[in-house]
């Protein structure tokens, strides 16, 4: 049976060379300080972002709830885009464990704001409201088909935030992606936001982990943070090595992942049933919509037939290019998903 895993680039599997440094990599207790594995992780990965510090953490989910907690206090607002990971997918983090309020700006179609859509909902200054003291960017935005976010798309969201005395954390979760979509260097896209995060556990392949990078004293208090939400780990440097070697070997590859979406969203759009512009593919992330049914049931059928995908509400279905995926296993893909939205549509009709 033909098995393909589109559900997502976290099942990426660690290459050999992760495998070996991970084995002889030198640790120490992070908690402590002295883990140098990890302390080389952060120095790197501040440096390619351009910003003075690191912070290594398990996940971009605790990544991003650190910059919230570090940036506001309880009773703030933070703004975020309609489409965010922060808002759909990190289980109100922000306002359990920080006590602050979401509101949401409209994402366009590729995952951007209006800027004066966010100028419009920074709240004035009022002791009767609450106030808005981040903006939360995404790039590339998960829930918009990977959508890409320029250099010039974010300085015009931080110009605006700055404004009003607002930091912006970027989410990055995916920003290599987005910088070798671009041709441009990952610091162009981090330039003008005062935080952000990304992670090594996707499109880069390392079993664990994503960095958060800002000015020195930020990273301080996060640090202090991390600890308080059970973030602090021990001989770290066993998983940190892998994320030197993803970053030193696995962002040019990044391009292969984005020409096999558009290899899959092409092959996809001819299939009867699936709604999609394979022109608005533009990195490793492929949402189109399934008009022949309930697209649960598409997803089911596709599982049965060994094809792993992922359902993001609605008629909307996800999949994901990564490592593990070949040209081969697009073309498998797309011979199983013809099959059975054929099967799908005569039970239908």
């Amino acid at each position: 049976m033909t098995q393909v895993d589109l559900r997502s680039d976290t099942v990426t599997q660690p290459t050999p060379e992760m495998r070996r440094a991970m084995a002889e990599a030198a640790v120490g207790d992070d908690v402590l300080g002295d883990d140098p594995t990890v302390q080389r992780l952060e120095r790197m990965a501040a440096d390619l972002l351009g910003k003075e510090a690191g912070l290594y953490t398990p996940s971009g989910t605790m990544s991003n709830l650190l910059a919230v907690l570090t940036w506001c206090h309880p009773g703030d607002e933070i703004i975020v885009g309609s489409e965010a990971h922060m808002l759909w997918h990190e289980g109100g983090g922000a306002s359990a464990l920080g006590g602050v309020v979401f509101r949401t700006v409209p994402n366009d179609g590729l995952g951007r704001f209006n800027p004066d859509d966010v100028e419009a909902t920074i709240r004035p200054k009022s002791p009767a409201l609450p106030p808005t003291t981040l903006v939360c960017l995404e790039n590339t935005q998960n829930r918009c088909s990977g959508a890409v976010i320029t250099p010039g798309d974010t300085a015009a969201i931080a110009n605006i935030a700055h404004q009003h005395d607002a930091r912006v954390h970027l989410d990055g979760a995916r920003l290599f992606n987005a910088a070798v979509a671009l041709g441009v260097p990952v610091s162009a896209l981090a330039a003008e936001a005062d935080s952000v995060c990304f992670c090594v556990s996707k499109g880069l392949s390392a079993p664990v982990g994503s960095v958060l990078c800002g000015p020195e004293e930020f990273i301080t208090r996060a640090r202090r943070w991390r600890r308080t939400v059970g973030g602090g780990m021990r001989q770290v440097g066993i998983i940190a090595a892998a994320g030197i070697v993803a970053l030193e070997s696995m962002v040019e590859r990044l391009a292969d992942d984005h020409a096999n979406a558009r290899r899959l969203a092409v092959g996809l759009a001819q299939i009867p049933g699936i709604s999609l512009d394979p022109d608005a593919i533009q990195t490793n992330i492929v949402i189109f919509e399934w008009t022949g049914g309930p697209a649960p049931d598409l997803i089911s059928r596709l599982g049965a037939c060994g094809v792993k995908v992922s359902y993001t509400g609605g008629a909307k279905v996800r999949m994901v290019t990564h490592a593990g995926i070949g040209p081969a296993d697009v073309d498998a893909a797309l011979e199983v998903t013809a099959a059975v939205a054929r099967e799908a549509l005569q039970v239908v009709s």
